[in-house]
């Protein structure tokens, strides 16, 4: 019987998956939970699992054990109901290129059992804005219009939860940012989990990140949390208008300063380390106007996605 998940618990539900080929553990107690509404980003470098995660979610395939749940339904006991729920773009979208747009999303609801067909494809086509092309052959489309037509062929039942693996691949910088908007308005309704090596993609589409590596999870939060967690302090940017050699010196006199390293000595440049949770920026601030200095600048400073996502599976490959 389904474990029909109660109103405000996770969408998708993941415990100690394992997937196992002979003595190889493609995933080794994989556990994560994604909340209605929330656009996860999925990352990994190449053979980490997160396609055998992606696969065991789908039901495309079974785990070694454990258990993922899809709006509650188990993806092997209640596979048929889980499957209802989901809607999938993969990397390369499943179209029939000799069809046009409509009788293709026609053919996909009929598939999906959707009621009100046309009323369900009018409003995939409008969200996805392909209403213009409805007419005309998939064959004849653009590389950008067809991945339109690929999420709307993951949405035109409504489903739950949404999953896409390389959205934006192989479109220009005009198709990837109205694809992102796309992907972005659709937080709320369904819950999304996005897998993609397109770092920036994550960072401006995505509310929290998992990551993995050697197929366990190796950290799961908001890039911003995430950055400092693995610095273990916190970094402001300070730029002053008329720099002296004493400044850094200077600087570390206020309490909680744990170091000051110059980042452009002609330029007045300064990155401040100080203590992790302990926000600094206007004793800083005060330092700066009391001395004479000429604050130009002052923000906090963390590690891009790209540092995290380094830092974090090179750590767990030199380990192992």
């Amino acid at each position: 019987m389904p474990d029909v998940t109660a109103n405000g618990a996770a969408t998708i539900q993941v415990q100690n998956l394992v997937k196992s080929y002979g003595n190889y553990e493609a995933l080794r107690d994989v556990s994560f939970q994604v909340q209605k509404g929330e656009i996860l980003g999925f990352l990994g470098p190449n053979g980490a699992g997160k396609t055998t995660t992606m696969r065991i979610l789908t039901g495309y395939m079974p785990p070694s054990s454990g258990t993922a749940r899809i709006a509650g339904y188990d993806v092997f006991y209640d596979s048929m109901e889980a499957r209802k729920r989901i809607g999938y773009l993969p990397e390369t979208v499943p179209l029939y290129t000799e069809m046009t747009v409509w009788d293709y999303l026609d053919f996909v609801a009929r598939l999906r059992d959707v009621p009100n067909r046309d009323a369900a494809i009018e409003h995939v086509m409008e969200m996805t804005n392909i209403g213009e092309r409805a007419d005309t052959l998939i064959g004849k489309l653009s590389k950008g219009f067809r991945q339109r037509v690929g999420i709307a062929q993951a949405l035109v039942h409504n489903p739950d939860v949404l999953i896409m693996d390389e959205p934006t691949i192989g479109l220009d910088p005009k198709q990837i940012i109205e694809i992102r908007n796309l992907i972005k308005s659709l937080a709320g309704n369904h819950t999304v989990i996005l897998s993609t090596h397109i770092l920036p993609e994550v960072s401006q589409t995505c509310t929290r990140v998992l990551i993995i590596n050697q197929g366990k999870i190796v950290a799961e939060d908001t890039p911003a949390r995430l950055s400092a967690r693995l610095t273990g302090a916190a970094h402001i940017h300070v730029q002053v208008a008329t720099p002296a050699a004493n400044i850094p010196s200077e600087l570390e006199k206020i309490q909680g300063v744990l170091g000051v390293r110059v980042a452009d000595a002609d330029a007045g440049i300064y990155e401040v380390e100080t203590n992790q949770g302990s926000d600094k920026r206007a004793d800083l601030a005060a330092m700066v106007v009391q001395r004479g200095w000429g604050l130009l600048e002052l923000r906090p400073v963390s590690l891009s996605l790209e540092e995290v996502f380094l830092k974090l599976t090179t750590t767990e490959e030199v380990t192992r």
